[in-house]
């Protein structure tokens, strides 16, 4: 399903009061807490179901297949259902590996890997008897699992081996593993294929505000993409998913209003009818292999509200659940059980299986490192404040527990990737262990932010770097209104586009921060723009649509590019890059790091060799972390 703009997998102020109070951040400041280290936030274990195309149980019902970073890197295993200690598919000590789908019949296992972040996914098989098998071999070759076929013959794999630039499927023989191309790409996205095989749904990107959804007949004498979204006007689509019996596709579209609306396409007579619409986006529509069951989500607030129904529309109820985020619904085989994760802001997610006939859910791990105290972490607060030109700008604040007018904080503002992403609410390690050592942090959603409606979303549409920026600058005011911050340390923080935002605050708003904190930032567009990864050809016109054409906007591109405003730049900063990334080259951050030196300002750099744009070796968060904490202690100094 598509969500954000096709930029995102990138990634003056006023004294502005908040728009609202924040009810949950009356209380009074609470007694010193106890102070952890990021070795026991990142002591975590991150867990995370199978691909939910895939078997997510095997096929005795015994076991639930996920990954999980307990050996420091993650990689995939099998988790009892009875209870246990998981038990490794895979042992790579390097290479972040995860769990994609158990075979039909037997205990097989998909799973899928890159090296050291490159993001050049393999696909591989671990055999019954432990030996593993490389499906998708090629130096730059980069595929992905797509689904089973009903009858559990088949499996699909997309891949970009013939072309660079194109994905494209192949079939693949469950039991001999022989396999051949079903669809040549040329220029879509796929988004879905039909479990008996028959349909593949494909989006046709035109600009960051519209685009396409095609269906192509695989029966059909000669299979060609077939338009079903004509329409005037900017509408975007996406894709949810086929219905089970691969009689109609379910996708979203927000010619409605504002929102992403679930809808059914009828493949047989064309028909389109409205099947779910929320006040906010429709995140996933999914059923259960027979259909019996169907699983939904809305993007409520920056948190998921989730539905879980029968075919009659009667909700399945969950009992014995804690408070917080439900998601990742994965059915057993005769669909009598469910797995899925449960996160809330003070808890990572961990695994629970219920039962579908009571609801009684049972908890299967403990994410959450025994060295910490949940109590001592605390729950983040939806709060919003009126931008430098009276929009009304959210974000997830998140106070310090000893905070108080008496005693007041620094802050951080904390601005997500994209740009189009989101801040949610949700454990963050990062964050807590920030919040934890006596730092406020508002993780903002400036506007061009998903969640929000399309209005919202498109308003820094080729305006980046300028009122993006703007309501960052804003939210520093909104933070000096509030009583426990101290108004005179407050830094900025972000990875990717966020960084971006970091480099663009210090350069082009050189006053306005403390200090800032570079994650893997672009500083240089010209550059980023002209070097994108050949597999994003598809969007590639989305892309520019909304960044702007690298060969008629490089102009406007150098001027919203940090590196070329760093003699500006006269606030402390700190860079963290990882050396194999594919999408923010590790010379950006060479590059802005030289350049501050050259001012005589403090900047410090940690490069990390085995990473790509982002980190998934719990060695190198915790180094982060570490690092983040050290360099904000020592320019946001507290009393």
């Amino acid at each position: 399903m598509r969500y954000l703009k096709a930029s995102a997998i990138l990634l003056a102020t006023s004294g502005l009061a908040p728009v609202a109070a924040v009810p949950a951040f009356a209380q009074e400041a609470q007694a010193e807490p106890v102070r952890y280290s990021a070795e026991a936030f990142f002591d975590t274990t991150s867990y995370i179901m199978a691909a939910p195309a895939g078997y997510g149980f095997s096929a005795d019902g015994k076991s639930i297949l996920i990954s999980n970073d307990s050996s420091g890197v993650f990689n995939a295993y099998t988790l009892p259902v009875a209870g246990g200690a998981p038990v490794a598919v895979s042992r790579s000590p390097d290479n972040a590996t995860f769990a994609a789908s158990f075979f039909p019949a037997d205990d097989r296992v998909l799973y899928t890997a890159d090296k050291g972040g490159d993001e050049l996914d393999h696909v591989f098989v671990r055999e019954a008897d432990g030996s593993v098998r490389d499906l998708t071999p090629g130096e730059k070759v980069k595929a992905d699992f797509l689904g089973w076929s009903a009858d559990g013959k088949t499996f699909w794999v997309t891949s970009n081996e013939r072309d660079p630039e194109m994905f494209d499927i192949y079939a693949y023989d469950a039991g001999d593993y022989a396999r051949k191309m079903i669809f040549q790409n040329e220029g879509y996205n796929i988004g879905a294929i039909s479990r008996d095989g028959r349909h593949v749904a494909l989006v046709k990107e035109r600009t960051s505000a519209d685009n396409n959804l095609h269906l192509v007949d695989l029966a059909a004498a000669s299979p060609e993409p077939k338009l079903i979204t004509e329409h005037q006007g900017n509408i975007s689509y996406g894709v949810y998913d086929f219905t089970p019996d691969g009689r109609a596709l379910i996708y979203a579209t927000n010619e409605a209003g504002e929102w992403n609306q679930a809808w059914t396409y009828d493949i047989a007579g064309g028909a389109k009818a409205p099947l779910i619409a929320a006040d906010w986006d429709v995140m996933y529509v999914s059923h259960s292999p027979s259909g019996r069951y169907r699983v939904s989500a809305v993007n409520a607030d920056a948190s998921t509200a989730l539905t879980l129904q029968d075919a009659s529309g009667k909700k399945v109820t969950l009992t014995g659940v804690p408070e917080g985020d439900v998601g990742g619904v994965r059915f057993n085989r005769d669909e009598t059980m469910i797995a899925f994760t449960v996160a809330s802001d003070t808890s990572p997610s961990d695994i629970f299986v219920a039962d579908l006939a009571t609801g009684q859910a049972r908890r299967l791990t403990k994410a959450l490192s025994s060295a910490i105290d949940e109590a001592q972490l605390v729950e983040a607060t939806v709060a919003r404040f009126k931008s430098y030109d009276g929009l009304e700008v959210p974000g997830i604040l998140y106070r310090p527990r000893e905070a108080s007018a008496a005693n007041p904080v620094p802050a951080l503002v904390w601005v997500h990737g994209g740009p189009g992403g989101q801040s949610r609410k949700g454990y963050s390690a990062a964050i807590q262990h920030l919040v934890n050592n006596g730092y406020a942090v508002y993780a903002i959603n400036n506007r061009g932010s998903s969640g929000y409606g399309k209005t919202f979303f498109h308003l820094d549409d080729k305006r980046h770097g300028d009122v993006d920026l703007k309501d960052v600058v804003a939210s520093k005011a909104y933070l000096q209104g509030l009583d426990w911050v101290s108004d005179d340390r407050i830094g900025i923080i972000g990875g990717s586009y966020g960084g971006y935002m970091v480099a663009a605050a210090l350069a082009f708003e050189p006053e306005v921060f403390d200090a800032g904190v570079n994650i893997f930032g672009v500083t240089n567009w010209v550059r980023t723009l002209e070097s994108i990864p050949p597999y994003w050809a598809a969007f590639r016109e989305s892309l520019y649509d909304e960044m702007g054409d690298p060969e008629t906007d490089a102009t406007r591109h150098r001027a919203i590019s940090p590196l070329f405003h760093a003699k500006n730049i006269v606030k402390p900063m700190l860079v963290v890059q990882g050396a194999n990334d594919p999408r923010v080259l590790q010379v950006e951050s060479d590059e802005i790091v030289a350049a501050v030196k050259a001012n005589n300002v403090p900047v410090d750099y940690l490069l990390f060799p085995d990473e790509g744009h982002g980190f998934l070796r719990k060695q190198n968060r915790i180094d982060a972390s570490e690092a983040y904490l050290k360099f904000l202690d020592a320019h946001l100094a507290r009393d």
